[in-house]
């Protein structure tokens, strides 16, 4: 099946050596976009089936629906990942995106957010994060921005603040099946 409006998402380490891609991602486009998420310019990108590349190489097929929030300037993006048992959302503090000729980019600072369908929230990889800063150089800037994006996302999430929103999630899938 041969996908309008795609783009590939390119996340990146540090280092600039290629972390992960994920080859096609259709863009939803901004008139259908839920109001808060269009005041807050969000791109908002769904895939499903489609090839993904790790920095080793390797190469697999996503096999759950996967809904991606990026919002300018924010220091993390938002994956609604599409379960049977519910949405579980997976969220990268990563630096602010890049979008340019059908490509998104970001730098990957390992420590991710994962909150289940239960509503449970857990920060994990944070020993991964601290052998990153330590090994990649990261400056107090950069270290103090990823303070403050975790902090932010964390606040969106316990206040159910968007994108957080299960049915927007379901909506945006919905709008892709039906493109």
């Amino acid at each position: 099946m041969t996908l309008d409006n795609t783009i590939q998402i390119k996340s990146f380490k540090h280092n600039g050596h290629i972390h992960r891609i994920w080859y096609e991602n259709w863009q939803v486009p901004s008139a259908d976009l839920h109001p808060l998420h269009q005041t807050e310019s969000m791109q908002v990108f769904v895939n499903h089936g489609t090839r993904i590349r790790e920095a080793d190489g390797k190469e697999w097929m996503s096999k759950v629906p996967g809904v991606t929030f990026f919002l300018p300037q924010a220091w993390y993006n938002i994956v609604a990942l599409l379960e049977s048992g519910g949405v579980r959302y997976y969220c990268n503090v990563a630096s602010p995106f890049t979008y340019y000729e059908q490509i998104v980019t970001y730098i990957d600072y390992d420590l991710d957010v994962i909150r289940l369908p239960n509503g449970s929230i857990h920060v994990v990889d944070e020993e991964e994060y601290q052998q990153h800063r330590i090994q990649y150089q990261y400056s107090d800037t950069v270290e103090t921005r990823v303070r403050a994006g975790l902090d932010e996302l964390l606040g969106r999430m316990k206040n159910q603040q968007a994108p957080f929103q299960d049915e927007e999630a379901q909506r945006y899938y919905k709008l892709w099946e039906n493109r």
